[in-house]
């Protein structure tokens, strides 16, 4: 009898590891996401800033 009652807490640890495990691997998921679109988001800017640096030394040229 004692068996089985150390079998159901090792196959409830096993279950909690495995939640567990998908719960990291959603957050790690959302975390790439958010990274991506924050590189997205700075790699627009910084072409609209040179974009406007390019524009500015046109008109100083003319």
């Amino acid at each position: 009898m004692g068996i089985w009652l150390e079998l159901g807490i090792f196959g409830l640890v096993f279950v909690f590891a495995f939640w567990q495990m998908h719960d990291v691997r959603k957050a790690q998921e959302q975390t790439r996401q958010q990274r991506a679109r924050e590189k997205a988001a700075q790699e627009a800017m910084d072409q609209a800033e040179s974009a406007k640096s390019a524009a500015d030394k046109t008109d100083l040229k003319s």
